[in-house]
């Protein structure tokens, strides 16, 4: 069977990483955290406590990355730590709810930005079937859809020519951050006291009722760090995955982190707290455009929309190119369907998954809303990402001898201490939103059954998989 190929440097890693993760939280989420605390300075705190999460995840998985540098990434390392059910039940996951719903968000926001920019046909309807508004916001929908397309076409072509497009639009995308938070800085629209004032229409919680409402905020804030596990599902693609692959995953996850905090500064330097709770209610609007019309007209709101469309295409390319490979990396085991496996005998990519990837993004795309897209994958991810931090331990003790090239920085604490977390924000999240948490579960529980019935293919006389 052919394989992948070791084609992406460092550089292009480091870029792979801050690409995957900056996407359309940053510029979408402050409305929905803002309702939950009512404070400026506890949204920034949020903002920055879920990046130092983040970054503890991301050195975990570099951990693991560095032990086992192979296509699949958690799909692959899992399988060596907790068994194959476990790994299977991972990357079905990832299929059906983590990955493929983190595509559709994206590519959700992106159409949200063109609209605002050239408004979209007023196509759909608000009726619903078992609760899916299919055709609300009909014409969003088509276009995120077609973008998905578009994507996957360009990701099936090559996996270089994906990273140069990517590496391209990361350079614009930093420079369009750097420019907005410069003229932010130096706006006559800004007021000090908006980042020290809490709300006048919203009680600020305090106590216990805080560290739920920070546990809730955080989704939104955990959407926006969203992917930076993403560069370890093309290992095999990666030059000296053993030390790139750790490198990669810090330098580019301490990059966002410091984006993310200058760029909601600005947002609430600009603009009231209030204001942003206020459009909490109009779920088409993103805040990010709405503080960009505060700077500058029309002008302001064009070019943050123009900046938005280059970091959700940018995004949504990057989590195309890197999910797939958890689908190879299932076909390849006899886990999935067996022709997701094929390689390209000329692009060197798996490209019936990607397509297979594409149809059903496309299906999640039409099943709901942004933020419920959003809320539903951080709730399963986290459940997987607590996981890797306990196999770091696990494997610390079961093999100790094991070459790491890279080791978490204080451990034994921060793996535990992430662990604990992912455990805290997996069960706010079904006592505080019980739907999102239900439509998560059974799409993952939905693999039980598949993966009982490929064992019995595999294991019926024929030795046939589907």
């Amino acid at each position: 069977m052919k394989s992948l190929q070791p084609k992406i440097g460092l550089r292009s890693a480091i870029f792979l990483v801050v690409s995957v993760i900056i996407g359309s939280g940053v510029f979408k989420k402050m409305a929905p955290m803002a309702d939950q605390l009512g404070s400026p300075i506890w949204v920034i705190i949020c903002w920055i406590i879920a990046g130092l999460i983040s970054l503890a995840g991301a050195l975990c998985t570099a951990e693991m990355s560095s032990l086992f540098p192979n296509s699949g990434g958690e799909y692959f390392y899992f399988q060596k730590i907790y068994g194959k059910f476990f790994a299977f039940i991972y990357g079905w996951s990832s299929f059906t709810v983590i990955k493929t719903a983190a595509i559709s968000a994206l590519a959700y926001i992106f159409a949200q930005s063109f609209n605002s920019l050239i408004p979209l046909p007023q196509w759909g309807s608000d009726a619903s079937f078992l609760g899916i508004a299919l055709f609300q916001n009909l014409s969003i929908k088509v276009l995120a859809s077609f973008l998905i397309i578009l994507l996957t076409l360009l990701n099936y072509r090559g996996v270089e020519f994906a990273e140069k497009l990517s590496s391209i639009l990361t350079y614009l995308m930093l420079l369009g951050i750097i420019i907005f938070v410069l003229f932010g800085v130096f706006s006559t629209k800004g007021n000090v006291d908006n980042i020290t004032s809490n709300s006048l229409v919203k009680h600020v919680p305090s106590g216990m009722n805080l560290v739920k409402a920070l546990l809730v905020a955080s989704l939104g804030a955990f959407w926006g760090y969203e992917g930076w596990n993403n560069i370890a599902y093309i290992g095999e693609e990666i030059k000296n995955p053993k030390k790139n692959l750790p490198l990669a995953l810090g330098i580019g996850t301490l990059i966002v982190i410091f984006s993310y905090v200058l760029l909601n500064l600005i947002f609430i330097y600009i603009l009231p707290i209030d204001y942003f709770i206020g459009l909490n209610s109009t779920p088409n609007k993103i805040a990010a455009v709405e503080v960009a019309g505060q700077m500058g007209g029309i002008l302001g709101k064009t070019l943050i929309a123009v900046l938005i469309l280059v970091t959700t295409l940018n995004s949504t390319n990057s989590s195309i190119l890197m999910s797939a490979r958890i689908l190879y990396a299932m076909a390849r085991d006899k886990m999935f369907l067996n022709k997701a496996a094929s390689v390209h005998p000329t692009f060197n990519t798996p490209d019936i998954a990607l397509f297979i990837q594409a149809i059903w993004a496309i299906a999640l795309v039409f099943s709901g809303s942004f933020d419920q897209l959003t809320d539903m994958l951080i709730f399963a991810a986290f459940l997987f990402y607590g996981c890797t931090a306990l196999g770091v331990i696990i494997m610390r003790i079961k093999e100790p001898q094991m070459e790491r090239s890279y080791k978490v920085i204080g451990y034994p604490f921060v793996p535990t201490l992430f662990f604990l977390f992912c455990i805290a924000l997996f069960i706010s999240t079904i006592l505080n939103q019980p739907g999102e948490a239900i439509w998560g579960i059974s799409l993952m529980a939905s693999g039980v059954p598949v993966y009982y019935f490929l064992n019995i293919k595999m294991e019926s006389p024929s030795g046939d998989s589907i």
